[in-house]
């Protein structure tokens, strides 16, 4: 598999396993978990994982001085975009929630051409027209607005703090040099002090009581986390930031399809459309490589045809 393959299957496996986020959180928040907790034991326990991952890689965990403040910077942003998503969870629907997310390539789209003068080509402004179409008929309501105007603000945040974080990663060059699992790692250790300060100055660290609870929270730490923070983070580096993001759409598709398996959410011709029109996006932004070249072959198949400059 080369670099360009396996940064795409990368970024597919990172947003997919992220979209399993709602059904281990969702549970503890029912038996009484706030979402300082929750995220707490995510982070806490994804951090022997990463770990365990570096030291069969032979990777070193030292910091150089210079690297320090960015990567705690995004484990801050990463912490804070993954806090205001579980928050959003209490207002809407795990999918619905998980589908508004995916605002954020717009984001990335719109920061990568403002800021660092990136062309978008036409494949992609069509792909992410598609995938937003979808977007758009999964989370508006049948009679139109959208569905929680309060979870619809905290998730928009949390888009725009991972939008940040996926460019910044791209463009430092202290952290695109460094090892994905190094950075990862330090995401990680970022985000379990933030929360757990954040439960230490509210209302204290709720503790699972049970097997099963553990059980959540051990998966909320492997798949939506360890396993998705690493996979993000390398893709980035091998396809760059708004491939990723793209690709980042399989994430609320995972998401809604979990909630309906799973958590009993609705399903309608609305959602499946959507749902049709995502897939299609991120089909489209990944084989658009393939696309400019078929479609520059048939080009040259039928060239232009020039005029002599004199006649005899």
């Amino acid at each position: 598999m080369n670099a360009k393959a396996k940064g795409y299957f990368l970024g597919a496996l990172g947003a997919a396993s992220y979209g399993t986020n709602p059904i281990f959180a969702i549970p503890l928040y029912k038996c009484g978990m706030d979402s300082e907790s929750v995220l707490f034991f995510r982070y806490l326990l994804a951090i022997p994982v990463i770990a365990l991952m570096m030291k069969a890689r032979g990777r070193s965990f030292t910091l150089r001085k210079g690297d320090i403040i960015p990567a705690f910077a995004m484990g801050a942003l990463m912490a804070l975009s993954s806090y205001f998503l579980f928050v959003s969870y209490k207002y809407m629907g795990a999918g619905i929630a998980s589908t508004l997310l995916f605002l954020y390539p717009i984001m990335v789209a719109v920061i990568m051409s403002v800021f660092f003068r990136e062309k978008a080509g036409l494949v992609t402004a069509i792909s992410i027209a598609l995938a937003l179409s979808g977007v758009f008929l999964i989370s508006f309501k049948e009679g139109g607005g959208m569905v929680s105007l309060t979870g619809t603000a905290f998730v928009f945040l949390s888009a725009l703090l991972y939008a940040i974080y996926l460019v910044y990663v791209n463009r430092s060059p202290r952290l695109s040099s460094m090892p994905t699992l190094k950075l990862t790692f330090y995401v990680i250790v970022a985000g379990t002090v933030m929360f757990g300060a954040m439960s230490f100055l509210g209302s204290g660290v709720k503790i699972p009581e049970n097997g099963l609870m553990w059980a959540n929270v051990v998966c909320l730490a492997v798949l939506p986390t360890a396993l998705s923070f690493y996979c993000t983070t390398h893709a980035i580096t091998l396809i760059g930031s708004t491939p990723t993001a793209i690709l980042g759409a399989l994430e609320p598709l995972t998401a809604v399809f979990l909630g309906v398996i799973v958590l009993g959410e609705p399903m309608t011709m609305r959602i499946a459309w959507g749902f049709a029109l995502v897939i299609s996006g991120v089909s489209l932004i990944v084989a658009r490589g393939s696309i400019s070249t078929t479609l520059m072959r048939i080009r040259r198949m039928f060239p232009k045809k020039t005029r002599n400059a004199h006649h005899d």
